[in-house]
């Protein structure tokens, strides 16, 4: 196999880096997947899906299964915990890594997509400016109205948290603010992590969303 070759496991959703992601996985494809990431310490990686559906599905009517299409800029998803509840599930909880390009794919005969992948550099470390402290007061505030209702592990938010980090404070807002699937993989892409939280801003001004 080739060594820059990674797994894949297609989503609805975006995943940051930083980000937490819970998943309950069934399919024979990914429990195998899972199962072998685990033991190696190794990391899937998440990609969102432009068509089809997370279960793979057949044609109705029709021969094969449907298509499934996603885009090549994705994030590495690292297992913090995994749990067995019952045969034939996992329940996973997942730390988004590394950002990367796939340079190739290919789909396995039982569905799974594999796919070789250039890595991303991580963002770089900008301190947020003072005119976008706001967003940060924001933030915490949210997180500490949400802690009055949920389970540690279940908040959407997880330590360590890095308030004063451009790159950190505008992937947590784009997982939490109601975007487009579109829109939350451009701000995803973005290289520049001011850039990213200046957009940000911009939507919490315009959803009237203050601290």
């Amino acid at each position: 196999m080739n060594p820059n070759s990674i797994p894949l496991f297609p989503l609805q959703s975006v995943l940051f880096p930083g980000g937490y992601l819970q998943l309950q996985v069934f399919e024979t494809r990914y429990l195998d997947m899972v199962e072998r990431c685990h033991k190696a310490g190794q990391a899937f990686g998440v990609v969102s899906l432009l068509e089809g559906g997370e279960v793979r599905r057949r044609q109705p009517g029709q021969d094969g299964f449907a298509r499934e299409r996603f885009n090549l800029l994705g994030t590495l998803a690292h297992i913090s915990a995994l749990e067995k509840p019952q045969a034939g599930l996992y329940k996973l909880r997942c730390v988004g890594g590394q950002r990367f390009r796939l340079l190739s794919t290919e789909q396995a005969s039982h569905g799974l997509w594999s796919g070789e992948a250039e890595l991303l550099a991580d963002d770089a470390e900008v301190a947020v400016p003072v005119d976008l402290l706001p967003a940060a007061e924001l933030l915490q505030t949210l997180l500490h109205k949400l802690e009055q209702g949920a389970a540690a592990l279940d908040l959407p938010l997880q330590p360590p948290y890095r308030w004063s980090d451009c790159g950190w404070l505008a992937n947590r807002w784009c997982e939490l603010l109601p975007l487009p699937p579109d829109e939350r993989q451009r701000l995803m892409q973005l290289d520049n992590p001011l850039l990213r939280l200046e957009l940000v801003a911009d939507q919490l001004d315009r959803l009237q969303m203050r601290p």
